[in-house]
């Protein structure tokens, strides 16, 4: 498979993330953090164990990774959501979604660092203009940053931190097939359960539609779009894809407008120029960068 066709793969995750909010808003917001991160993971592992046996095997030989790839694995997806949900609970909701954001603005640079990959111009600028256009759309309702929030404020900084970093390490341990993410999100789960019971009380959906929401989340956000992501970015052109992820608070915002959740503002448009335009000026160099090689090998 070719790195474009992974890269298309990877963009799934986007779309998926995309809904995030919207399937969110369907579970009633009553669930406590960690038991629906405990749910929709166990349901995120339930389904690649569907593949596991459509495939007629277990996927024990999934689990088989070295150390190295079982911490990137686990720190990215527990790690990530821990620090998230401790940043919401210490920091204003609006305020900390704008520093974690940070994430994809730092798989761009972080991208450099990986052998055979090289940073352009081109890259930051198009990273950094979707990063404008998603601040200006999530920070629209914010009433700015506070010294008394720093503590939130900087392990919503570490979420960027992790999520970026568990992207780019990922690269280097590209031998390890996507079906191990399962067992990664098989213990994520488990660590959130752990979590949930020791300092919250659980709360079951009430009712389809939280039950729809509580599913989808589990396969799709959380199910499908690890899984996609993950060879997205082990195969695929990783800058473009740091830059497209700033497409998903767009696709969340969209949909609530669609649905009946929100409004369509100027901040709206703004943000969506901003967020295209970007991807299209990261997207241009590598379309470039593939045309001279062919030219080259023509020659």
């Amino acid at each position: 498979m070719t790195a474009a066709s992974a890269t298309w793969i990877g963009s799934i995750s986007v779309l998926l993330w995309g809904t995030l909010a919207l399937l969110t808003k369907l579970t009633g917001g009553q669930i406590p953090e960690f038991q629906l991160m405990a749910m929709t993971f166990t349901l995120a592992f339930a389904l690649m164990c569907v593949r596991w046996f459509k495939g007629g095997h277990t996927g024990i030989r999934f689990a088989k990774q070295s150390a190295f790839a079982w911490t990137i694995g686990v720190v990215g997806l527990f790690g990530y959501h821990f620090a998230y949900f401790k940043a919401m609970n210490l920091a204003p909701a609006v305020e900390v979604s704008l520093l974690a954001y940070l994430w994809p603005l730092f798989i761009v640079l972080f991208s450099a660092l990986l052998p055979g990959e090289s940073l352009r111009a081109q890259h930051i600028a198009g990273a950094v203009m979707a990063l404008v256009g998603c601040w200006l759309l999530i920070g629209r309702n914010s009433s700015g940053f506070s010294a008394q929030n720093l503590d939130g404020y900087l392990v919503a900084f570490a979420c960027a931190l992790i999520w970026s970093s568990y992207s780019v390490l990922s690269r280097l341990v590209k031998s390890v097939p996507t079906d191990a993410v399962g067992w990664f999100c098989g213990v994520t789960a488990v660590l959130a359960w752990m979590c949930h019971l020791m300092w919250e009380q659980t709360v079951w959906p009430d009712g389809a539609s939280q039950w729809v929401g509580v599913v989808g989340l589990g396969l799709g956000p959380v199910g499908i779009a690890f899984f996609t992501w993950d060879y997205g970015v082990k195969h695929g052109n990783i800058q473009l894809l740091g830059t497209l992820a700033y497409s998903a608070p767009l696709i969340s915002v969209i949909l609530l407008i669609v649905f009946g959740f929100g409004e369509a503002t100027i901040a709206v448009a703004g943000a969506s120029t901003l967020i295209v335009s970007g991807s299209l000026v990261a997207g241009k160099t590598r379309n470039t960068e593939t045309a001279k090689t062919v030219n080259y090998e023509a020659v």
